[in-house]
């Protein structure tokens, strides 16, 4: 059974993660900074700007695991607004940069962690240069918050070309959502500029999680980004009626048929077998 460690683990996609994991058999370690809501024998606090704290949950902590033989990262300020720049910067490159330099010194090989899609360009002030986005174009952050993510990415590159060993994946993961959140989006509908910031994309939390199972299953080394969203948009407006409205000088990949995503997966679908289950209709 392998040894599953994921950071971030209290969260929306963290206790997804978790599940999945759990029932397709790895033995994994919640890590994160904040407990549970039910007490988890399988869980451990950790403060993961602390260095030391964070080598040492990695290495092994008593009672609890002696080890670990990959590593989910979710572990951060989830984005933009919710603490000042600096505090936002400070915290999530210290603690990617103290989970990644751990994990290289407990010689784990095999590291998912969740990059995201603020990386293509959103909140796309400035349009795209094509619809459906991909990971083709070169990253735009355009905040501190997907600064430092983009930062991250380099320094993911950077770590795995030392070690020709290390497999560091980046899911450019939409925006999370779960089935308490689905009741507010057909209210979307009378103003596009509502969601327009991510293209009208999003995630489904149960599918978010399978992304990750497939990016630890994969067998490969090196770095490498992933864009993961849902199949479809938040709106019921055809997505082609939304691209032309919103963006009407961006050019088209491809035909788009319903309520496609403007955010592609099909790199995700092709390399890993990422093959989202959940959307928002199956439940409003």
């Amino acid at each position: 059974m392998q040894r599953v460690a994921v950071t971030g683990a209290t969260g929306k996609q963290g206790r997804a993660v978790v599940d999945l994991l759990t029932r397709e058999g790895y033995d994994v370690m919640s890590l994160d900074v904040t407990p549970p809501r039910i007490r988890n024998e399988k869980f451990s606090k950790v403060d993961f700007t602390d260095y030391g704290q964070t080598l040492d949950a990695l290495l092994g902590i008593d009672s609890r695991h002696s080890g670990f033989d990959a590593l989910v990262h979710l572990a951060a300020v989830p984005g933009a607004g919710h603490l000042s720049d600096v505090e936002t910067f400070h915290n999530n490159m210290t603690v990617t940069f103290n989970v990644f330099q751990a994990a290289r010194r407990a010689s784990i090989k095999n590291i998912v962690y969740a990059s995201s899609e603020t990386l293509l360009g959103l909140p796309f002030k400035t349009d795209p240069p094509y619809l459906p986005v991909d990971e083709e174009y070169a990253s735009r952050p355009e905040s501190i918050y997907s600064l430092v993510k983009h930062l991250e990415e380099t320094m993911a590159i950077e770590m795995t070309r030392w070690d020709p060993a290390l497999k560091i994946v980046g899911l450019r993961l939409s925006n999370v959502m779960d089935e308490s959140d689905y009741q507010r989006f057909p209210s979307f509908d009378s103003d596009l500029s509502l969601r327009d910031w991510n293209l009208w994309a999003y995630i489904d939390h149960r599918d978010g999680a399978h992304a990750v199972l497939q990016a630890l299953l994969w067998d490969a080394i090196g770095f490498d980004t992933f864009n993961i969203a849902a199949d479809d948009s938040v709106m019921n407006r055809p997505s082609a009626e939304l691209a032309a409205q919103r963006f009407p000088t961006v050019p088209l990949k491809h035909d788009l048929k319903g309520n496609d995503s403007l955010m592609s997966s099909g790199k995700a679908k092709r390399i890993l077998g990422y093959a989202p289950q959940h959307s928002w209709r199956d439940v409003v």
